[in-house]
């Protein structure tokens, strides 16, 4: 239904000729290994150099990541000794940003250098409040499962997202890269788990449209294997179950109306249905074919045997390189879905920080 849609509703952008000035927002936790790569990066962006301000938090670095951004006279540092997670470095950074649009980037993401003059040029439109970059994996001679799996997880979600964003409002932005006028940020909770997703939809619920800049790109390396994978993983599964408790106003169709519906069926189903759905229909089927003897449901078994001995072999070959990057896929489906029922008996628990526990990356 969403291609349908988006199909009567191709999306035109205004290129801008002048361009506002920006805030470039890093949040940076003991992160002085590739400091000296992101300030690199920053320094080839194709935007007027006089018209961005850098502007990093480190709070709780050991590492001493804010003496070496501090020698930078070009650069504004926040540092505090306490560490409050992403979301309270963001809240504490805010009241700082004096520019009318503040860009979100991660400090171990490599941005393209057109990819804020992209992602300004869809600020033309005044219903837009927010804009979500592109984000990427960077690929490898040879791949292994979870780079692989999480590479084409990004083109499935930034392909929905091309399409929400056509059709409406895309729903919800990733930290690696992402930009909102600065009067529309609202201070999320001091526990906020998914704070880029939380800032971003918040601004859509205010009635304005977050859209999708397909060529605004952010990459970054995967995770080195798929228990550092599941670190991320496991910690957006909690993040899913808080945000579900409290934005369930934005469940309402009546209310939201088509941004409701984007969010039921991207966002929601996946979160609670499709994960534990997918253990049900194998009991279901094993149970049809037993008691029905159905040619039908015999073909459904034999589908998804072989998805199921395709996730063994992504198991067995976890670590092993390849180019065939599909294989994996069905392995990373099933580990990605444990990770979300993981995450979600964390949250209940109580024992999800905050705090973000960095994944190791190839």
């Amino acid at each position: 239904m969403l291609i349908i849609l988006a199909l009567k509703h191709k999306e035109r952008r205004v290129f801008v000729q002048e361009f506002p000035p920006i805030t470039l927002l890093i949040a940076a936790f003991n992160e002085k290994d590739i400091l000296e790569a992101k300030l690199l990066n920053t320094a080839v962006l194709d935007y007027p150099k006089e018209k961005i301000t850098q502007l990093w938090i480190t709070d709780g670095s050991t590492d001493g990541s804010e003496l070496i951004l501090k020698q930078r006279s070009d650069i504004q540092v926040l540092h505090h000794e306490e560490r409050n997670g992403k979301i309270g470095a963001i809240n504490r950074a805010m009241p700082y940003v004096k520019t009318p649009i503040v860009v979100f980037s991660d400090a171990n993401t490599i941005l393209e250098p057109q990819a804020i003059k992209e992602i300004i040029g869809y600020f033309s439109d005044p219903n837009t409040g927010c804009v979500a970059g592109e984000k990427c994996i960077l690929k490898q001679l040879s791949d292994s499962a979870v780079s692989n799996g999480e590479g084409l997880y990004w083109k499935y979600e930034s392909f929905i997202k091309k399409l929400e964003s056509c059709v409406n409002s895309t729903i919800g932005a990733a930290g690696e890269l992402y930009a909102i006028r600065t009067e529309l940020f609202t201070a999320a909770e001091p526990d906020t788990i998914l704070d880029d997703f939380v800032i971003s939809m918040r601004i859509a619920q205010k009635g304005y449209a977050i859209k999708y800049a397909s060529k605004a790109i952010a990459s970054e390396r995967a995770s080195i294997s798929i228990p550092e994978e599941l670190k991320r993983k496991v910690r957006i599964g909690a993040g899913s179950m808080q945000t579900l408790i409290r934005m369930t106003s934005l469940l309402n169709i009546f209310k939201y109306k088509m941004l409701s519906y984007q969010y039921w069926s991207h966002k929601v189903i996946r979160w609670t249905v499709v994960p534990f759905a997918t253990v049900l229909v194998l009991i279901t089927n094993i149970y049809l074919v037993v008691y029905t003897k159905s040619t039908v449901y015999q073909i459904f078994i034999l589908i998804q045997s072989i998805f199921y001995l395709l996730a063994l072999n992504g198991w067995v070959f976890r670590n092993s390189k390849t180019r065939l990057r599909i294989i994996f896929a069905p392995y990373y489906m099933i580990t990605m879905n444990y990770a979300i029922v993981a995450g979600i008996i964390r949250y209940i628990k109580g024992f999800q920080s905050v705090n973000w526990e960095k994944a190791k990356r190839l």
